[in-house]
Order: C-alpha cells, then structure tokens, then sequence
C-alpha cells in the first residue's frame, strides 16, 4: 500500500474517534485533501491507485460543509476502498471489485502462494510453497458471485445500498443488467478554434488557471481557462468550490459539454471532466446516462459498473446455443455487456442493444411455449355440441352474426369440444358482437350439464354483461334446453345475505351462469362442476386473478376477451400463450362515429353542439381526467365542474355525476338514470371507459385528451355510436404542435384518433408511441419487465420466436446437457411471475 494511504486510513479512524466533527488534521478536510493528493502523486502510483487518489479527492470535497450522516458515508465510503488496495504479492492481478473477506469475495478468490524471498526459488533447502487450493469451477464462482449483495462491492455502504435498491439493484447481475436509458454522445474531438454555438463534444486541452468567486447570493462559480494548440476557451461549474482544488494550473483534461456562450464568448458549461491519463468513461467518447435516484450520482454510478464489468465480464457465461447466435449473427454475451454500458461506437451500441432484446424475446417464448404445454397436458371436460339448440339460440336472435363472429364462435365451439382446455383470447373491436358469442359458448357448457362463470373488471361491467346475458339466454327453456337457465350477479357491493344465496347457488349446480367481478375469486366460492370461464376486457386483470378465477374448476376451459386490439407483437409476447381469434367486422349499419379535435378556445363552440344534440333528443358524456382538482395537476376535475356546469352553461338541462369514488349504489342509480332517459348529460372520469352501453347517446365530449392514450381514446368513443344516430366525439386539449418536441407524440395521438375508426390500426400506433410500458396488457400481465427490448420491434421478435420454437421442438423441457445454462437463465427470467393465462 502506499504510505499516502496508510497515512490516509490512520487519519480516517481518527476523525472516527473524534465523531465525524471535521477535526482529525489542522484546518480541515477541504484543505487536507488537496496537499494529500500532490503527496500521494508524488509517490508513483499506479494506474488503479491513480484512479483511486482521483475518487477519494472527489468523495472529500465538500467535507467541511457535509452534515453528520453524510460525513459518516463518505469516511466509510474511503475506508472501504482503502482495505481492498493492498500490493500484488506477484505480478499483476485483475483487482476484485468485492471487499476482501466478503463471501462474493470468497467465491472468486484464487489463491496465490506465497512470494519467496530473492534468490531462495534456486536455494535448494529451500521448502516448496504449499499446492493452493482447488478453486471452484468457472462457472459456479460467477454464479454465485453475481447472486451476492451490491454491499460486498467496495465503496457501496448500507446507505448507498439502500439507493439503489430503489434502482431494483439488489445483486452484482442487477447492477450489470442496470443499462443506461440514453447516452451523451461526446466521441467528437474537436480543436478549441473550432468549436460553435450548441456543438455537443469533446476537447483536450491543459489547464492555464483556475478562480472562484462568489456571487452575491454566496454561490461558488469556479471559472478555468483551457487551452490547445489551437486556441483557449473557459469552461465554468457552479456550486462546486472543490473543483479549485483539482483543477490546477498544467493539468492536462478531457472536457465533454455543450459549447454556450456568455458575453459574446463561447465557453463550456458545467461540462464533465477527466484528467486525460485516466480510460475516459465521463468523456471523450459515448457516455452512458444511467437512471438514478436520490443520493446516486451519474460519475458514482458510471464509475461503480465501469470497476464492476472490468472484473466480471470476461467471467460470464453466454448461455445463449452457439447455433442460434451463428445463425442470427449476434454477439456473444461479454461483448453485448460491454458494448450496452460503454460502447466503442453507434454500431456496437446497436449490436450490443440487438443481442439483448433478442434474448429478452427468446426468453419469453420458451417460458409461453412451456407454460402453453403444461397447461395442455391437463385434462378437460369436453363440451358436447347441441346443434339444434345453438341453432334455435342464433335463430332467435334479433340480428344475424357477422360473419367474423361465426368463424370465432366456429373455433371456440371446437375448442371445447376437446379433451385438453381451451386458452383462447377472442378480441374484437368496441360494438363487434364478443359478448353474443361468449353467451353462446355459455349455453353450451349449460347444455352438457356444466357450469360457466364471466369475470370483469368492475360492477358497471359486470351488471351489463349480466342484464345482457340474462336478456340472450331468457328463452333458453323455449329454445329447446327444457328449462330456464339460472344467471346470477357477484360483486363486492352485494349485501351478505344475498351474497350467501349465491354461493350456494354455486356450490350446489342450482346456479348455470355466475357473472362478477373479483368477488369470484374470494375463497367462500366454490362451483360444483365449473367447465368455461370467460374474462372479459382481461387486461384489467392481474395474473393471480385470472389464476384464481380458473383453478376454481380444475382445468376448465378459458376464453379471453378484450375490446382493444392488440397489435401483433403484444399478441405473440403478453398473449403467446393463448390462440387468438379476432372479429374483425362490425355489425351491417354501424356508422362511423365523427371524431373532431378542438382547441380550448372552441369550448363554448362544443358546448352549443351538445345542446343542440339533446333538443334533438339525444343525450351526451363529457369526460374527465380527473375527479377533483390537484395543485400538482393542471387539468380539469369532474366534480368542480360538474357544480359549474349545472349552474352557469346547463341549469336548464339534468346532468349526472359518475366517478370512481362514489358507492356502488350511487354508481348504479346514476346509470339508471342515464339509460332511462332522465339524465340530458352525464360527467364522468374514465371509470366509463368499457361497458356503457346506451343507445340513445350520441356525443362523447373528452377534456384533457392530451392527458389519455390512443387505445383509451378509442374506447371512450365506443360508448357512443351504438344506436342508430349519427354519433359524434369531440377532443379537447390544450394547444400541442408537432414542432415541440414535448408535444410532438401527443399531436400525433391526436391527430391519429380524429383521422382513423379502425382499432387494430390506433394499437399500432398507440405501441409505437407510447411504448410497451404504458400500454395497456403490459404491466398487468405477469410479463417480466423488459429492459431494452421494444414492443415495437417486430422483426427481432419475430427472429426470436423462430429460434425459441426450434429449440423447443428439441427439447421442450431443456433438460439437455447443452441447453442448462439456458434453462437457468429462462427461470430466472420468468422467476416469480406466476401463471400467465
């Protein structure tokens, strides 16, 4: 070890014992650091202590002005880096990022005999060092290596560990899969005489002077002058008074920054800086932005998973088959690591990002194909056909089925058919007729003496679909099924006596039909021979729900509805364990519903149209972001005004009030109302966003659409044009253009929802703007987060899937001898997301 930093590590523990009170060394840290540094230097330190004397100058600035708790990181912080800097016994030595003695520590030791005194090796009484230990295989030391605490890590406290839990960084693999979202790209190298307005990059050039002064508020401003052969320009910090200090007059550094000017003059503002005989990894090159959070700094974070992946990234095994890399042409794992964090160039990043998101996909196709088989190698009860009373049922009908709803209905019906249970998702746009053909599949089950339960997402839902379903099958006993088949409601408002009735109902097959919402999931119900189980708008449903809802028949048939179109890529990742059937028609006479996009200044304009739409007779929604008003949100509230509308704009007109807060009583009248015709306007928030239907509202006025996604947008629409008017639906949002760059995705949401009605074409889009994370499915699915791959990206998804189905085709459980690193990735991969159906 140096004596600079034994020196150090004694003065450390002193400013321990005296409580962290800044008084271990005359005038303080602040100016201790700066004549140890020159000290340190001046005994010829390597290129790792080099790098080390640089952080603990950057960890001590600023000490004087800390208080207690950080002081006590800092000190911590130092002492810990300062245990793991101890010589090399024999030659050079790849340094361990793990503190000495730690398990993780342990784990990749291998131990080195002891050195020999010069000259005793040719001696030969000289005794021959003991054998080391056999060290473990490669790739159990990686394994649990990467498995252990970021606390083993030097320089990671328990505080700092806390930070970044709040990351999800619990492990070292967590911090080698923490990848930056963005990157500065500083690889530019440009003379000083050259440099413009705005330039982005990068300059090398030695330090002429460094001052500070203070503003008159007592703000540091640290000001240096660099020069080049070329030229000189200043480059300026604020808050940072420790920068005098390192920033000395002959220093040699990297700066990275957009150029600015300031009286004329370009200069560097708060650009990031290096000395340049350090590997640059703030600048000089493509710099990772890395997502952070209170307490963790981009040069601490950028410095901790640069010492991470020099150590670990030669060690790491590519589980991926060397067939299937070859054939994809994609690099190999330690390249793909290295080249996401700190990548040589714009192509490398992109290869590195291509690799990744491809295992990312191939990940979750072997988990779907494998959960698709186990869920198919369970036996169901097949649904027998009765021909004549589904004929009678179409027959009776007021409407005939599109012929989109005959081919679903076609292909449901035989999936029932069969001894394995059906995992069918059946999707259709708002108005296609899914609820007919589910009512259908229902009948069938009741027919072969079975029973069928339909979920949704909330009681105004769950009525609808039971009022709905009762009217459907209200003839059954006519129809030819002998007798009347029992539909019965469960929802959390129902009273318990009432409650109590249907579980019984339930347990005792006196109840066919049961339509609810999660309440059917609760542990007091159980079914007496549950066959089909319909879930309806199933993204709203959490994976344990919907888990839940089907282990409640042993292995009953499931069909899955959802109203919003889902885009192929979403079809063959959140739903890649389903068939899918799509109705892609809607019923003959529907017309399109005619969307404008207005400004707020056009308000009192879409007020007008609304009256003169309930003179007509008609009646209207006018939709809201929020339920009240917020300080932090600038956005229009339905209860303010709905008390403004009713008094100022309509008092001669009734309006309602629907939000989801209110009971599920209130919530119920309200919509009574509404359908009987006693309310002309109904405010609402998005809690009408699925299962409203009343035929005689023609007018879907939106506030703040801005504020929703297109696939919401789109079902907001749905609730009107379900009649035979002419229905309309009116956008209003504040003012956006495609020139800003803050608003630029919104006018395109906009603009798209005004200009098309085609549904599958808005998901798209909606993908494609707002990214898998906030679209609809993805969160709630039990889809393991994807760190890099997009949604979007078809191609690679497409790739991945070809490659998954080869292997699996192989070898489905991948037990293989070849496929167990694979096999222990795609576990960890899908590790605690549960049932995906």
């Amino acid at each position: 070890m140096l004596a600079a930093f034994e020196k150090l590590e004694k003065i450390l523990r002193l400013e321990e014992t005296h409580g962290y009170r800044d008084r271990a060394v005359i005038g303080g840290f602040d100016t201790f650091v700066r004549v140890w540094q020159e000290e340190a230097l001046g005994q010829g330190p390597e290129e790792t202590q080099v790098r080390l004397i640089d952080e603990i100058v950057d960890l001590l600035a600023g000490y004087g002005n800390a208080d207690h708790r950080r002081r006590v990181e800092v000190i911590n912080d130092i002492l810990s880096r300062l245990s793991s800097e101890i010589e090399p016994a024999t030659g050079p030595r790849r340094p361990s990022p793990y503190k000495p003695g730690s398990p993780a520590a342990k784990a990749v030791e291998v131990q080195m005999p002891p050195p020999q005194k010069p000259g005793s090796a040719a001696t030969p009484a000289a005794a021959p060092p003991p054998p080391p230990p056999e060290p473990a295989p490669a790739k159990e030391r990686t394994s649990s290596g990467l498995d252990a605490p970021v606390t083993t890590l030097p320089g990671v406290s328990t505080a700092y560990s806390a930070r970044l839990e709040r990351l999800g960084i619990q492990t070292v693999r967590d911090m080698i899969y923490h990848f930056p979202h963005r990157y500065d790209d500083y690889s530019q190298l440009k003379p000083i005489n050259r440099l413009e307005y705005g330039d982005e990059t990068t300059v090398i050039g030695t330090i002429w002077e460094t001052r500070t002064h203070k503003t008159r508020s007592g703000s540091a401003i640290v000001t240096s002058v660099i020069a080049d052969a070329s030229g000189t320009i200043e480059a300026v910090w604020f808050n940072q008074p420790y920068l005098t200090r390192q920033l000395r007059a002959g220093r040699r550094i990297v700066l990275s920054g957009k150029v600015d000017e300031y009286l004329g003059r370009l200069r560097l503002q708060s650009p990031s800086w290096e000395p340049l005989e350090k590997e640059l990894i703030h600048t000089g090159r493509m710099v990772p932005v890395y997502p952070l959070t209170r307490g963790v700094s981009s040069r601490w974070m950028r410095r901790l998973i640069k010492r991470v992946l020099d150590h670990w990234v030669p060690l790491l095994d590519d589980y991926l088959p060397d067939p299937v890399r070859e054939r994809e042409q994609l690099l190999e794992l330690p390249a793909a690591i290295q080249q996401i964090h700190f990548p040589e160039s714009k192509q490398t990043r992109d290869e590195a990002r291509r690799r990744l998101s491809f295992d990312e996909f191939f990940f979750i196709q072997l988990g779907m194909l494998q959960h698709r088989l186990s869920w198919q190698s369970q036996e169901a009860a097949p649904i027998e056909l009765d021909s004549g009373l589904l004929s009678a049922f179409l027959e009776s009908l007021s409407f005939e089925l599109t012929d989109a709803q005959k081919r679903s209905l076609e292909t449901i019906l035989g999936d029932l058919s069969e001894p394995i249970p059906m995992s069918r998702l059946l999707q259709g746009d708002v108005g296609s007729g899914k609820t007919v053909v589910a009512a259908a599949a229902m009948l069938m089950a009741v027919a072969a003496g079975k029973q069928a339960a339909l979920m949704a997402p909330t009681e105004i839902l769950a009525e609808q679909h039971y009022r709905t379903v009762s009217e459907l099958l209200a003839n059954a006993e006519g129809l030819g099924l002998g007798r009347p088949v029992s539909v019965e409601l469960l929802t959390g408002s129902l009273g318990r006596v009432d409650r109590r009735k249907v579980y019984t109902a339930l347990a005792s097959g006196e109840a066919d039909i049961v339509v609810g919402t999660h309440a059917l999931i609760q542990r007091h119900v159980a079914f007496d021979d549950l066959a089909l189980v319909v879930v309806d708008e199933q993204h709203r449903f959490g994976v344990l729900q919907r888990g839940a809802l089907r282990s409640k028949g042993g292995a009953p048939h499931m069909l899955v509805m959802s109203a919003t179109p889902i885009p192929r890529s979403l079809a063959l990742t959140v739903y890649g364990d389903l068939e899918i059937s799509v109705i892609d028609e809607l019923p003959p006479g529907r017309e399109p519903i005619e969307t404008r996009w207005l400004l707020p200044r056009e308000r009192e304009r879409a007020y007008s149209f609304l009256r003169s739409q309930i003179e007509k007779g008609r009646q209207a929604f006018i939709l809201y972001p929020l339920i009240e008003e917020s300080d932090k949100v600038e956005a229009r509230a339905a209860v303010d005004e709905y008390e403004r509308l009713q008094s100022k704009v309509f008092p001669e007109l009734t309006l309602g009030l629907l939000h989801g807060r209110m009971k599920a009583k209130e919530k119920d009248s309200v919509m009574e109302r509404f359908r009987a015709g006693e309310i002309d306007i109904l405010i609402s928030t998005s809690v009408i966003e699925v299962g409203i239907d009343v035929p005689n509202a023609t007018v879907m006025l939106i506030e703040g659409a801005d504020r929703f996604g297109l696939a919401q947008l789109h079902q907001f629409r749905g609730r009107v044009g379900r009649g035979a008017y002419r229905s309309y639906c009116l956008l209003l949002s504040d003012s956006v253009s495609p020139e800003d760059p803050k608003t630029r995705t919104t006018w395109e949401r906009l603009r798209a929802i005004e200009e098309t009605q085609d549904g599958f074409v808005l998901a798209e889009k909606d993908l494609e703007l707002r990214g898998p994370g906030d679209f609809f499915g993805v969160r709630q699915s039990g889809l393991p987060a994807l760190r890099l791959a997009s949604l979007s990206n078809l191609q690679i998804l497409e790739q991945a899937r070809g490659e998954a189905l080869k292997i699996f085709e192989e070898d489905p459980a991948l037990t293989g001898a070849e496929h167990q690193p694979l096999a222990e990735q795609v576990e960890r991969f899908w590790q605690g997301q549960g049932d995906l159906s």
